[in-house]
């Protein structure tokens, strides 16, 4: 058994780690609670569902994955997001990108077998590396979804979105490498116009427009695209988003990942602040490593260098970090916020 495959089963298990399929603006997300009962557990098959929702990466894809382990920068200057994303060569990852609403068929490879009988729908968002589909056996919304087929969601006078958004049916991500469902409701006005706890999607028409694959703050080699994500317990932000007492052992397991499938940019970044506070050297903004994510990671190794020397209770150590990180703070353009899981934007 490949380090990756021992790796993914870890996660599939651990009710801190979350997971994510989709495209830069359409994503669905599959989390759990601790103590969830999964109604189908698997990871042999890399399968595992709850009554909210499921996840399911295809053994046959991990010869020609590539994972991308990457920490993104949080406008709260004490946090910081970590995934690792799961990359196809973007010869093997694109899909269909159908532009119109598309009736697919019965879904025959739904992850639950009482699924197997519901109508897939490929939504037509001209997605490039994901399939973005509705499930439904629901009568009257078959037949909507049937009497638009061909036509944009979007269109003027298109009655098909509001019936979707009035029964929350399934939705489906589907990738070269695999699947999440989402069986909880659509995120809007039944749900008080936040997404539910747990299992959800994320549907963005901004975000669709501009046709990118991925967030420019994901390091992602060229000639890779990112068809789903990983997210391990982050050892600052909670499942739920909220600060957490800084967790060295969720750090520390990051860190491994970081320096097996980090990008060279990333390792520069934090070496750079290795050897400073070996060396005792001071840090300068001004002749730092030059480069986006190089200097993101420099960003990221300084915040939870700090965390560290506070949990070490070395003052003295905390007191220089900060210093550094005040003066490579204020001559950096303030970063995107990704501290929720999977986040979409």
């Amino acid at each position: 058994m490949s380090y990756l495959e021992q790796l993914l089963r870890h996660h599939l298990t651990d009710w801190r780690s979350g997971w994510s399929m989709g495209t830069f603006g359409a994503i669905a997300e599959f989390h759990q609670d601790d103590g969830e009962v999964a109604v189908i557990d698997d990871t042999y098959l890399l399968t595992r569902a709850t009554r909210r929702g499921g996840i399911r990466v295809d053994r046959g894809t991990l010869s020609e994955l590539v994972p991308v382990a990457y920490e993104t920068l949080s406008p709260k200057r004490h946090r910081w997001s970590q995934a690792v994303a799961l990359c196809l060569p973007e010869a093997k990852a694109r899909r269909g990108s159908r532009s119109v609403l598309s009736e697919i068929g019965p879904d025959d490879h739904a992850i639950r077998g009482i699924d197997r009988t519901g109508i897939l729908f490929d939504m037509g968002l001209s997605l490039p590396q994901c399939d973005f589909c509705i499930r439904t056996s629901e009568p009257r919304l078959l037949a909507v979804l049937r009497a638009n087929l061909g036509r944009s969601l979007f269109e003027h006078g298109n009655e098909a979105m509001p019936a979707i958004l009035a029964v929350h049916p399934h939705r489906i991500a589907l990738t070269n490498i695999g699947r999440v469902e989402v069986y909880q409701k659509i995120g809007g006005p039944d749900t008080g116009g936040v997404s539910p706890e747990g299992p959800h999607t994320h549907l963005l028409p901004k975000l669709l427009k501009g046709g990118r694959t991925h967030s420019a703050n994901t390091p992602i080699p060229s000639g890779l695209l990112p068809v789903g994500s990983l997210h391990p317990g982050n050892p600052v932000i909670d499942p739920l988003g909220k600060d957490r007492p800084f967790d060295p052992t969720l750090h520390s397991e990051f860190q491994e990942l970081m320096s097996r499938f980090g990008t060279a940019e990333a390792r520069a970044g934090k070496a750079y602040v290795d050897d400073a506070l070996e060396t005792g050297r001071d840090l300068d903004a001004g002749q730092a490593p030059a480069g986006r994510h190089v200097r993101a990671a420099l960003r990221v190794a300084l915040r939870q260098k700090v965390r560290l020397a506070e949990c070490l209770g070395d003052e003295a150590r905390r007191q220089r970090i900060t210093t550094w990180q005040a003066s490579f703070e204020q001559s950096e353009p303030e970063a995107e916020d990704d501290d929720a899981p999977g986040h979409a934007a």
